[in-house]
């Protein structure tokens, strides 16, 4: 995640805090300078940063710290309520229109951001919500805008209304509003064109769309690759326009992320959405109180639960839990599992919600790795999935040359399974009873991993 580093920082920061018994007003500010270091270089606004250290030392100096029995742990809290504070306090929806009245949504933001493909996900989000949206291709410049936002569409199958390149912007956006009546749609998203910097033409193009449409939500989407860029857009598309609200995209990759942390800071501006990757689920509500947990290394537990429940079908996970509880888990089983991974976010995106894994911002967690493991078990037979006692030496010869990989590869995996069954057959025993006084809840669904 883009926190990695931020994460990392943090918690060599708090170290010393945590280790002491007492603290004095020394330590503190000490551990602020660190902190203080750590934002700057994750390029959160140096204006959003003084504020912040000052807020937390205010508080941190005060004798009801000093004096307590948990120092270290009360100076973090109070960072955590900064951080929240910081972020904008509670999560705000994208409200639409009550009933069948039209919403209409116009996205705005430069070339490159992710515009389209997130004008797309926001459809399809809203589609699960059981609105009836419409995708409207304004961006008449861009060579295959037209072309991917209707690929897009088709992903989420959400409809995408076209008049191709040679109708102005404005009268392209009204008659999707006309469409949309026609045909029963309640939410209009307007994919407007972006350029690879702010100019006079771009602004004065959304400017004419607001005056000839009635918009009723303008939503920027925003690179957080662009670092201390993206609050700087952000500030000037707000002058401009008046926006509702931000999606910040591509937090998913290796950068320092600090535009997240300044953007409600600057523009009063909430964050509704933030983009964690390529799938549809990875385009994550924006919670500021997950959001700090997340960079102050305590997890994301209720965003991987709810990425679990959208995710895992309920029947396929009891089916699941039953044959792991009568170690009936075959190869077929741990595949299904591994797909089901894929689409939480895979291995490392799952390992960063979970509190108290402390992963360094180095770790490399190569979810790819975990493609060799598939290929072995597609080299297997239906008969050698199903029961995968019958694989003698001959067998693992062939099933490695169909992966491609060494024949100690598959011996490896095979050890792991057996392993992984053993355990399980000796946790059922344990459990038996057990979960039935406890009642029913969430299960989690990679019992064989």
């Amino acid at each position: 995640m883009a926190f990695d580093n931020l994460t990392e920082k943090l918690q060599n920061a708090f170290k010393g805090l945590r280790s002491k018994g007492r603290l004095t007003e020394a330590d503190i500010k000490a551990a602020m300078k660190e902190v203080k270091m750590a934002l700057l270089e994750a390029d959160v606004n140096f204006r959003v940063v003084k504020d912040f250290i000052k807020a937390v030392q205010e508080k941190a100096v005060g004798e009801d710290v000093l004096n307590s029995l948990t120092p270290g742990q009360t100076v973090i809290k109070y960072v955590n309520e900064e951080l929240v504070k910081m972020m904008g306090g509670t999560a705000e929806e994208l409200t639409l229109l009550p009933g069948n009245e039209i919403t209409v949504i116009m996205m705005c933001g430069l070339q490159g951001a992710g515009k389209t493909t997130t004008a797309a996900k926001i459809a399809g989000k809203l589609k699960q919500k059981g609105k009836r949206p419409l995708l409207a291709a304004c961006d008449v410049y861009r060579p295959a805008a037209i072309e991917q936002l209707k690929i897009n569409g088709d992903k989420q199958e959400v409809p995408v209304f076209s008049m191709g390149t040679n109708h102005n912007p404005v009268n392209i956006a009204k008659a999707s509003v006309e469409h949309a009546k026609a045909n029963g749609n309640n939410v209009v998203i307007i994919d407007t064109a972006g350029r690879l910097h702010i100019d006079d033409d771009m602004m004065a193009e959304l400017e004419d769309i607001k005056k000839n449409l009635e918009i009723h939500r303008t939503i920027l989407v925003v690179d957080s690759m662009t670092g201390q860029d993206a609050v700087n857009v952000a500030s000037t598309f707000h002058e401009r326009l008046k926006i509702d609200g931000v999606v910040l995209t591509k937090l998913d990759s290796d950068t320092r992320g600090g535009a997240a942390l300044s953007i409600r800071a600057m523009t009063g501006r909430p964050i509704y959405y933030v983009g964690m990757g390529e799938k549809l689920s990875d385009l994550e509500p924006f919670y500021p109180d997950r959001m700090a947990s997340r960079i102050l290394g305590m997890g994301d537990v209720l965003t991987l639960i709810e990425k679990a429940e959208a995710e895992i079908d309920e029947e396929q996970a009891a089916r699941m839990a039953k044959k792991i509880k009568r170690a009936e888990f075959d190869f077929n089983d741990f595949l299904e599992q591994m797909q089901q991974m894929k689409k939480m976010g895979g291995l490392s995106g799952i390992l960063r919600m979970l509190p108290g894994m402390g992963l360094p911002s180095n770790l490399d967690i190569d979810d790819d790795a975990l493609k060799g493991t598939e290929a072995i078990i597609y080299s297997m037979t239906l008969e050698e999935r199903t029961n995968p006692s019958i694989i003698n030496p001959s067998r693992k010869r062939r099933i490695a040359d169909g992966a491609g990989v060494d024949i100690s590869e598959v011996n490896r995996l095979m050890k792991q399974f057996e392993q992984s069954r053993k355990m399980m057959k000796q946790m059922s025993g344990m459990m038996t009873g057990k979960g039935r006084r406890r009642g029913g809840g969430f299960k989690f669904p990679f019992g064989g991993m």
